[in-house]
């Protein structure tokens, strides 16, 4: 597991240094221009980044489908060498995705306006901005949009399900609580992270969505790496004490 946490740590500080580097020195300077060579980068590294973590998280999601459902069984299958499999097909397919995307970004013409409504490069407001005709280009990313959400979603759900399933058959209440534990935070990842990614590109493009997805946006490319390392050192006992320690300090100091 913690293998894929690291992973997972390495991705999310990705996420945040394809966007925010560029988007602090905007509002710092004030200089919100960005070549299109620079707007291609950058979404190629988002794109890869987001794809790549929904099939991590589907991985992760079989790692506690194996420790839960079949315990006996899990340091067998779950080998070092599957570990590193997993990882590196997350990897392939969101290296692979973004870069379809990308070259059938470079195949538009772009003869109109060229501000993005956005506060990054993202895939939508780059095609509304091309006057080429974008139809093969949809079709495309509808493909592309099936085999990088609703396929790897449904795989977790498979697991959650026999995870859901095997935690309510546990007769001790000590045992059900511990199994729980163990996916909770997982859980509140994958809640958090596929519900704004469905509200931002599942959803039907409306106006009111369309100022809304910005926000939402927000949530997956920066509050949620900021928040999956809280989620899970939460469980963690080591902090359970540390934190207790400083609450104890405090409380010390708030009586002398």
């Amino acid at each position: 597991m913690y293998f894929f946490l690291g992973t997972l740590s390495c991705l999310e500080t990705c996420y945040s240094s394809s966007i925010l580097p560029k988007m602090l020195a905007s509002l710092l300077t004030g200089d919100r221009i960005i070549t299109m060579g620079g707007c291609l980068a950058q979404y190629y590294f988002f794109g890869s980044c987001a794809a790549t973590e929904t099939y991590l998280l589907a991985a992760m999601s079989y790692d506690r489908y194996l420790a839960i459902c079949r315990p006996l069984h899990y340091p067998s299958i779950m080998s070092r060498k599957l570990c590193f499999q997993l990882i590196t097909g997350a990897w392939v397919n969101g290296l692979l995705a973004s870069g379809i995307l990308v070259f059938l970004i470079t195949q538009l013409l772009f003869c109109g306006p060229n501000a993005i409504d956005h506060y990054f490069c993202d895939l939508t407001p780059l095609e509304k901005l091309s006057c080429s005709d974008t139809s093969h280009m949809d079709h495309v990313i509808l493909l592309l949009s099936f085999t990088e959400a609703p396929f790897p979603f449904v795989l977790i759900l498979i697991s959650y399900f026999s995870i859901i399933n095997t935690i309510i058959k546990i007769k001790s209440s000590t045992g059900r609580k511990k199994a729980f534990s163990n996916c909770s935070s997982h859980l509140m990842v994958v809640c958090l992270f596929y519900g704004t990614l469905i509200i931002v590109y599942v959803l039907p493009d409306t106006p009111t969505l369309r100022h809304l997805n910005k926000f939402f946006s927000i949530f997956y490319t920066i509050l949620t790496p900021l928040a999956n390392p809280i989620i899970y050192t939460l469980r963690n006992k080591e902090v359970h004490k540390a934190f207790r320690r400083v609450y104890s300090k405090l409380t010390l100091f708030g009586r002398v």
